[in-house]
């Protein structure tokens, strides 16, 4: 930062957004080839390129932030309101998925036998594997925070572990919802409920995967000591981004697997 006369950061040309649009269209490509023609080839290459573009770009961002100095105070408010506006773009993109539940739901279509659930489905149990689910959730909100608070508070040990028991409640909460959609008794092909309920919960179990990478850079960089008590924005973003899949999972739960069912 010492050859420039300002504190903003500007930025050095990039291959990764190419490479990771690049990727993109070879993961939508390669599932659709993967549905209709039973080859993985394309999507194989796709998720193999985005791993690579993740772990690359997320490499210049970490050495812009900790050993270039990038991440001034001006940077860092931009980085935040950049995060806020892109979790209020996913609070709308879930909000698509309510609508379309409450819209079929509330006033069920003759062709759905006029009820809700529909005639022939029967809706998962809400007091068995989902409510274990929700306790895994805010335990894990509640393990994020504890994280918080110690690295602000410099305790290294205390943060690395809330972290760890957070990715492990993540990955936790994954595996508990790939079983109950093996034990489903219903499909996303049967009917406006299949569709909304698979669609709803399944974006929400990405972005639980998401979170949980998010977090686990984040517990690998703590490792690395690449946070202070006062820069610690990656952090924060992701527990930002944590405390939102929990609030949505509370709506999901309480529309879709209570009162849905």
């Amino acid at each position: 930062m010492t050859h420039q006369a300002h504190s903003h950061h500007l930025v050095d040309p990039s291959p990764w957004p190419l490479t990771g649009a690049m990727a993109a269209l070879l993961m939508t490509s390669g599932l659709a080839m993967w549905f209709h023609y039973n080859t993985t080839t394309l999507m194989t290459l796709g998720s193999v390129t985005m791993l690579l573009t993740m772990h690359q770009w997320w490499r210049d961002v970490v050495r812009e932030g900790t050993l270039q100095g990038h991440h001034t105070n001006p940077v860092q408010l931009g980085l935040r309101y950049g995060m806020i506006l892109f979790i209020i773009s996913e609070v709308l993109f879930f909000t698509g998925f309510f609508w379309a539940f409450y819209h079929s739901s509330l006033a069920p279509a003759p062709e759905l036998g006029g009820n809700w659930p529909p005639n022939g489905i029967l809706p998962l149990n809400p007091f068995e594997v989902p409510l274990l689910n929700t306790a895994v959730l805010l335990a894990s909100g509640v393990t994020v925070t504890w994280a918080h608070h110690s690295m602000m508070a410099g305790n290294r040990k205390e943060t690395m572990q809330g972290l760890s028991l957070t990715v492990l409640l993540g990955a936790y909460f994954t595996l508990l919802q790939a079983t109950e959609y093996l034990e489903a008794p219903f499909t996303i092909a049967d009917s406006t409920y299949g569709t909304t309920f698979f669609v709803a919960t399944g974006f929400h179990g990405l972005h639980v995967i998401i979170g949980s990478s998010f977090l686990l850079v984040c517990l690998l960089r703590q490792i690395s000591y690449h946070f202070t008590t006062h820069h610690h924005f990656g952090f924060e973003a992701a527990a930002w981004y944590w405390h939102f899949v929990d609030v949505v999972w509370l709506f999901l739960y309480v529309s879709i697997y209570w009162w849905g069912s």
